[in-house]
This record gives C-alpha cells, sequence and structure tokens, in this order.
C-alpha cells in the first residue's frame, strides 16, 4: 500500500495532528518536554480494538506517514496481524503474525516475536 506523501506536520499541534499513541519510541531527547513528545516519535505502535479500528487503519496511519514517524506497528489481537509500516525505506505494508519473529526497521539486527511478550 502506497500512501499519499505531504510536507511534514508536527504531531503536537493539538488543532489538527495531536495523537495519543499506545506505545511509541522516541530516539532524541530534546524532543521530550514535561507534556509529552513534541514532534514526531521515531516508532509508534497501536493495539486495536473493535473501537479504535478505523483511527488506527485510517486517521493515525494517515498522520504518521506525513509527519515524520520512522516506523508504525499496527498489532491486532483478534486476528493475531501485524501490520508494519516502515516510512523511513518507503517500504510497502509487511504483516507478520504473532509467532513470527517481526524485524524492527529503525534498528538494524533487532526484531520482536509478539508471542513470546505474551508468554
Amino acid at each position: 500500500m502506497e500512501l499519499p506523501r505531504e510536507l511534514p506536520h508536527t504531531l503536537s499541534d493539538i488543532e489538527y495532528n495531536y495523537v495519543e499513541p499506545d506505545i511509541s519510541v522516541i530516539c532524541d531527547k530534546s524532543k521530550l518536554t514535561d507534556k509529552g513528545c513534541n514532534g514526531a516519535p521515531d516508532w509508534v505502535i497501536e493495539v486495536v480494538s473493535k473501537s479504535t479500528q478505523n483511527r488506527d487503519y485510517g486517521i493515525k496511519l494517515f498522520k504518521y506517514c506525513n509527519s515524520g514517524v520512522r516506523e508504525y506497528w499496527v498489532v491486532n489481537p483478534v486476528t493475531n496481524i501485524v501490520n508494519v509500516f516502515d516510512f523511513e525505506h518507503n517500504q510497502e505494508n509487511k504483516q507478520y503474525s504473532f509467532d513470527e519473529e517481526i524485524p524492527v526497521c529503525i534498528y538494524e539486527d533487532f526484531s520482536i516475536q509478539i508471542s513470546d511478550l505474551l508468554k
């Protein structure tokens, strides 16, 4: 899936782009404030629920893609599937099962197996 790209926007602009990820990894300490992350995290993970599904696969995907997030995972505990979006390398969406080793695109030689985390 190729997503349309626009000029980067900040995710901390409350009126237009504010989002609150389930899990975020911020590599640049200067982005951290007492209110959270000022700008785009490097890696965002959203855990889908029935009530957040449309937002996680739609609005948040678009906002993360266009605001400088380097990698975005959507973890679906109902289907046991993880969708990985590698925005940094402009790669297409990849899907992994919870039992597969999922390579973290922004960190070389690092992978996660979701089923190991759930033991």
